[in-house]
């Protein structure tokens, strides 16, 4: 008795994660008020500024674009595995991804994410080199490298655990060889 009460306590409260999902939600719209002023920027500036602080601009907002995709995909993915499900097929216009990420797909997607936004920070920084010293664009390169090797490796090592799963999978399926 006790412990289906403390199970259905335990379910039910994963609907305490629900505002969290409506604060990152409500949190793109400061994202949309920078990429505004972003593109304010470019627009206003038109004619007048070099082509570099265009650029500049632009990747700024790649940036946000990136980084408000990026808080989409993870409210969604972690509304679908800890709250409720969202079953793609009933809904004409979703996104196929919806209902099929799971937690492995879920951190991938999120690393390729941050090594993309990493990866416009420092072409931003590439096209500022002057006014740089040479630790801080070490810093960078070093930071951006980090997230590129540890995408990898996550990669790398899902793969292996997936093709060890198989295997074991298609070994179980077959049982024992030779009678033994």
């Amino acid at each position: 008795m006790l412990k289906r009460l403390l199970e259905h306590y335990l379910f039910l409260s994963r609907w305490l994660l629900a505002p969290f999902f409506i604060m990152l939600t409500l949190g793109l719209f400061a994202l949309m008020v920078n990429a505004g002023r972003h593109l304010v920027s470019i627009v206003t500036s038109l004619g007048s500024t070099s082509e570099d602080r265009v650029i500049l601009e632009l990747l700024g907002l790649i940036d946000l674009t990136l980084t408000g995709a990026l808080v989409m995909i993870v409210t969604i993915s972690l509304y679908e595995n800890f709250v409720s499900g969202v079953p793609a097929t009933t809904r004409e216009g979703w996104p196929s991804w919806m209902g099929g990420i799971d937690f492995t797909q879920l951190k991938l997607k999120l690393l390729t994410t941050i090594v993309a936004i990493s990866a416009i920070k420092l072409l931003e920084v590439f096209m500022d080199v002057p006014k740089l010293d040479e630790r801080d664009l070490n810093y960078y390169i070093a930071i951006h490298i980090t997230f590129v090797v540890s995408t990898f490796l996550f990669a790398f090592s899902d793969r292996v655990t997936i093709s060890g799963q198989a295997e074991k999978k298609t070994s179980d399926e077959t049982g024992p060889k030779n009678g033994a």
